[in-house]
């Protein structure tokens, strides 16, 4: 049999765990567990290791995804870049699936090489879905789309975030770019009528989430903004189908941080996390739509 589609495989682990929630795991280095100043690269760049893996440990079977920002791995050098592709594969091996936050975007034989570096099998850095920039053209996002296609993964594409600046550039494009992105999707569509080409679309620019959900009938959503930046549950719930499908809203720090020196955060960041991320689950679910097929 063929592999699952990315999809598909998303949508049995929402259902399985119930919620749309989606872990960024974020190392900033000086708020690492134990972190302390001045040491070098390659220690923070084990702390961040350490970090990743106590998310995905505390993450394991109460989340469908977590998403390790890239930037904070590649900034320690080679032994971030190692750090990476272990929390990447322990991840996949607990059963999450990997949001590889690098939003990659280039022409032709380079957006194949960020492609084969992240989606293909036994690609270094194994992720199940990639963020991509579009703003290059829609030339620059066909080898994502394909190695996607063929490995079975899924790609988000940068669509409307959250950030202030945004709609200066964005807004002029969204229409076209929804518009690619729903002919790409309506093409690639699964039983449950959603596809492996999603949008990044931001919890704060108002009416964002509930326009771009009605004009992308076939992408999931993947939502940052919430939490730490702003986002409130009743903010993100527009990104849900009636079903309860077809987004992830993401908490990185809100989920991994303490908001302020906590001596059980030091003592056992696993602990702490886990408690964190099943207080925003049940937060979430209060306002969330009910999930088809879940008890």
């Amino acid at each position: 049999m063929p592999p699952l589609s990315f999809s598909d495989r998303l949508a049995a682990r929402v259902r399985a765990v119930g919620t749309p929630l989606c872990v960024g795991i974020d190392p900033w280095p000086e708020r690492l567990p134990g972190a302390l100043p001045g040491e070098p690269r390659d220690a923070v760049a084990a702390r961040a290791a350490a970090f990743g893996k106590a998310v995905v440990t505390a993450c394991a079977g109460k989340v469908a995804a977590v998403k390790p920002q890239f930037a904070f791995f590649e900034q320690l050098g080679p032994a971030g870049m190692t750090a990476l592709a272990e929390v990447c594969a322990a991840a996949q091996d607990a059963g999450l699936l990997v949001v590889g936050d690098a939003k990659r975007g280039d022409i032709g034989s380079t957006a194949a090489a960020y492609a084969a570096a992240t989606l293909a099998p036994g690609a270094p850095f194994p992720c199940d879905s990639l963020t991509v920039s579009p703003f290059l053209g829609p030339d620059t996002l066909e080898p994502f789309l394909a190695a996607a296609d063929r490995a079975s993964g899924g790609l988000f594409v940068l669509l409307r975030t959250s950030n202030p600046g945004s709609a200066r550039w964005q807004l002029p494009v969204v229409d076209d770019l929804a518009a690619w992105l729903t002919e790409a999707g309506a093409a690639r569509a699964d039983a449950l009528g959603l596809s492996n080409v999603g949008a990044v679309v931001g919890a704060t620019p108002p009416g964002a989430l509930a326009d771009l959900r009605a004009r992308l009938p076939h992408a999931w959503l993947l939502v940052p903004g919430f939490g730490a930046q702003g986002g409130t549950a009743a903010d993100v719930v527009p990104a849900a189908r009636p079903d309860g499908l077809g987004a992830l809203i993401v908490s990185a720090r809100g989920a991994t941080f303490p908001e302020r020196p906590d001596p059980a955060y030091d003592a056992d960041p696993t602990a702490w996390i886990a408690r964190r991320v099943s207080t925003i689950v049940t937060e979430l679910g209060a306002a969330w739509p009910r999930i088809a097929g879940t008890a």
